[in-house]
């Protein structure tokens, strides 16, 4: 599994024409699903005069946690196309929502598809695209007679520390690049009183 991916990074837009049809796009960082309902909700609410508010997100190094929605529009020809663009832009942890009004004409569902994936298509040309690398998270908890060993770890390796308290209890949040994980958990778990807790991936 590929621990560095591709994505964007802030919000970016992207607009296109048809035929009197509007669709603005707008592209989004996204790290959590659960935001998705919240992010489409204020430009549900912007553009409350507005037809349909379609979009498409995908969450993962793999691709594999995605969703398209259509939002009334016929089946396959807005949340897919979105889907698409993000896919061939080689993008995840990212939302795009595209908002249509309507100019009077159909389209048909060809026009739908093509205008669906040009206005994502130019939201992702607008971006900045970032290069991230998924991350293990970890707290560590050591007597302080091992500060020096453990200062030592995170001097010669490539772990980042969050948080530190070096009261009564020492102890270090911090993060490490997957595929580092092993190689440093492992130099730390050596230190005489030191145990290592994993917290999460992200």
């Amino acid at each position: 599994m590929p621990d560095i991916y591709q994505t964007i990074a802030s919000v970016s837009e992207g607009i296109y024409k048809e035929k009197g049809s509007k669709f603005i796009a707008y592209a989004h960082p996204l790290n959590d699903e659960n935001a998705v309902k919240e992010i489409v909700a204020v430009y549900k609410k912007k553009y409350f005069d507005a037809r349909h508010h379609c979009y498409a997100w995908q969450i993962g190094v793999d691709g594999s946690q995605f969703r398209e929605n259509d939002d009334g529009e016929p089946s396959g020809t807005a949340g897919k196309p979105i889907h698409g663009q993000i896919r061939s832009a080689g993008l995840t942890n990212i939302l795009v929502v595209v908002v249509r009004y309507f100019g009077g004409i159909k389209l048909g569902t060809s026009g739908l598809i093509y205008a669906y994936k040009e206005a994502t298509a130019d939201a992702i040309a607008n971006a900045t695209i970032v290069t991230r690398t998924v991350d293990d998270y970890y707290r560590l908890n050591f007597g302080y007679i091992a500060m020096n060993d453990v200062m030592r770890v995170f001097k010669e390796e490539e772990a980042h520390i969050i948080n530190q308290d070096f009261n009564m209890a020492c102890s270090i949040d911090f993060h490490v690049r997957q595929s580092l994980t092993d190689r440093v958990v492992s130099r730390l778990e050596k230190i005489d009183s030191a145990s290592v807790e994993f917290v999460m991936t992200k």
